[in-house]
């Protein structure tokens, strides 16, 4: 059953009355005689009528997991001192079905690793709604053995839906019927999800969306619970999406029992070897349910009746041979997860700083948005949740490449984003601020990534070395002439450097017509022209990573002397080196 959104009725728990009014919510008001006509029009698959549960509003297993924990010790009898579970048979998960349900996670924390979801609250899911495939009645793809099907959706204690696949994956070509170990109905599995294109998944890689695989239903799921950017580490957001699948706070409690029972710890069983639940919370053909003494076989067998309990005033014997009232049963608590106390009332956020946030493309804005939460009296309200979510960011992201993150407030009540890192590319977004879980208004930052500026250097310097000395005819050395450019100290890289071999006029230096030049890689590719013999005595250079400027090759004619390199760059930053050419050794 993934994302309920319809309240479902329990056995015992749900009035005439109130059965009457979810069946008349739940089909628009039909009268039965109308509704029945409409049972034979079958209509095209499409998507399930707004507010309908994903399973149709079919019953759930009450079972509440048993009051133990399980224990894990150390055996030295394992390989590598493995540990061993010991505990309540119901801490046991059927490997495969353990597998699906992790994989699942794990697919969701590389997806939306802003969704933080636990396997456990998956398996909570299962639980409640299969037993956990059957106990584990699935091969080694992860498919059912046999198909776990919901009762016929024809209305009558739940929603009423025609058949809308044609029984392609319920085998039911009138009406509806929840499909697989999460119980999916097939117009929610195949149209309902996001953008119509409903949740069905494929979680194990064959190629196929089946409902009935518990590592395609999983993945599904999970991908519900993840949906409208919840964050599963916030109560709200928890609450919220298991509330999805089924509008109940008694099935809200029960799946949150498991959820806390399997963070406690579980251990690996064999498939099919898994404990069935018993309790169902509406009656309904195909649903799965166990044996009255292992509860990991037959569907169709029924539980034990359970001993009557002691009437107040009855007199039972004790040990010490008086007779004393039977004192009323204990009620079984519900343990659920941890939840820090709320807190204080939230009246509003402020923004803190600039409202308009700006930086380059690529790199770190280097302010980051930061609201403060405060109470009605303006006092800072420590430990709200806040998410900073981005609205059509270009490119832009926090870690992990999130395009929303939850912060907590500190003492201070202040709530600051982690580091925001521009796009490649300019443009404006808006970053927006809001409590998770609180009826207070949102507040929003203008972003702005301006294109990346030029690199700058404001210094150019020698690197020590050889003398820049080399004889008539012959080439200088390749390591003659090392430049490295810096700004503000640091070494500049990606900066423009013009080289230029100049007359040695201190008023208008012009380029050389003799001398030293440098090596043209592409002169043989020159075809014709007046400059087709001209040495190449400028060129424009790049510095690297390092800051460091890689000249070409410089080569003599038969000039000798003193010449002038000089290299400039476009914000002013200059430097003249002295090339010296000697004369060839007499013979």
């Amino acid at each position: 059953m993934a994302a309920a959104f319809g309240r479902r009725l329990r056995r015992g728990a749900a009035s005439t009355a109130v059965a009457a009014l979810a069946l008349a919510a739940l089909t628009a008001s039909r009268a039965p005689s109308a509704a029945a006509d409409a049972a034979d029009a079958k209509p095209a698959a499409g998507p399930p009528p707004a507010g309908t549960p994903i399973d149709g509003g079919a019953g759930y297993y009450t079972d509440l997991p048993p009051l133990n924990r399980p224990v894990l010790h150390r055996s030295p009898h394992r390989p590598h001192g493995g540990s061993v579970a010991t505990g309540p048979a119901e801490a046991g998960i059927p490997a495969t079905v353990l597998a699906a349900y992790k994989k699942a996670a794990a697919r969701l924390d590389a997806d939306a690793p802003d969704c933080r979801l636990p396997w456990q609250l998956l398996a909570g899911i299962g639980k409640v709604e299969s037993g956990q495939a059957r106990g584990g009645a699935v091969d080694a793809t992860g498919t059912t053995l046999a198909p776990i099907l919901g009762p016929r959706l024809d209305g009558r204690g739940f929603a009423r839906i025609t058949d809308t696949d044609d029984g392609l994956l319920d085998g039911d070509r009138t009406l509806d019927r929840a499909v697989g170990p999460m119980q999916f109905i097939p117009s929610t599995w195949s149209h309902g999800g996001p953008r119509g294109t409903g949740w069905g998944a494929d979680g194990n890689g064959d190629g196929r969306k089946d409902p009935g695989n518990v590592f395609d239903a999983a993945l599904a799921a999970g991908r519900y619970l993840c949906a409208s950017g919840r964050d599963l580490s916030v109560r709200g957001d928890l609450e919220r999406a298991v509330l999805g699948y089924n509008d109940s706070a008694a099935y809200l409690r029960t799946v949150l029992s498991w959820y806390a029972f399997y963070g406690k710890g579980t251990h690996e069983v064999p498939d099919g070897k898994g404990v069935l639940p018993v309790r169902r919370g509406a009656t309904g053909d195909g649903r799965t349910g166990g044996s009255a003494k292992a509860r990991t076989a037959h569907p169709d067998a029924t539980p034990r009746k359970p001993r009557k309990p002691a009437r107040p005033g009855d007199r039972t014997g004790t040990p010490d041979g008086t007779n004393r009232p039977a004192p009323h049963p204990a009620p079984r608590p519900v343990p659920v997860p941890h939840r820090p106390a709320d807190p204080a009332p939230l009246a509003a956020l402020d923004r803190i700083g600039d409202r308009e946030l700006t930086a380059t493309a690529g790199a770190v804005f280097p302010v980051p948005p930061k609201v403060r939460a405060m109470d009605a009296a303006g006092k800072p309200v420590a430990g709200a949740a806040v998410r900073f979510t981005l609205t059509r960011a270009v490119g832009a992201r926090f870690p992990g490449g999130a395009t929303a993150v939850t912060v907590t407030t500190g003492k201070d009540g202040l709530a600051t984003a982690p580091a925001l890192r521009a796009g490649d590319r300019p443009g404006t977004f808006t970053v927006r601020a809001a409590a998770v879980g609180r009826t207070v208004p949102a507040v929003g930052f203008a972003a702005t990534v301006r294109a990346e500026a030029a690199p700058k250097a404001d210094r150019l310097a020698r690197t020590p070395g050889k003398e820049a000395t080399a004889v008539a005819g012959q080439a200088f050395a390749d390591d003659a002439v090392e430049v490295r450019a810096t700004y503000r100290g640091r070494a500049a890289a990606g900066v423009p450097v013009t080289a230029t071999m100049v007359t040695d006029d201190p008023e208008r230096p012009a380029e050389n017509d003799k001398g030293p030049y440098f090596e043209d890689p592409e002169a043989s590719q020159k075809a014709s022209g007046p400059d087709k013999d001209r040495p190449m005595r400028t060129a424009v250079l790049t510095t690297d990573a390092d800051g460091l400027l890689k000249l070409p090759k410089i080569c003599t004619d038969a000039h000798t002397g003193t010449f002038l390199l000089r290299l400039t760059t476009a914000d002013g930053a200059s430097l003249t080196v002295e090339l010296t050419v000697t004369a060839p050794e007499a013979p």
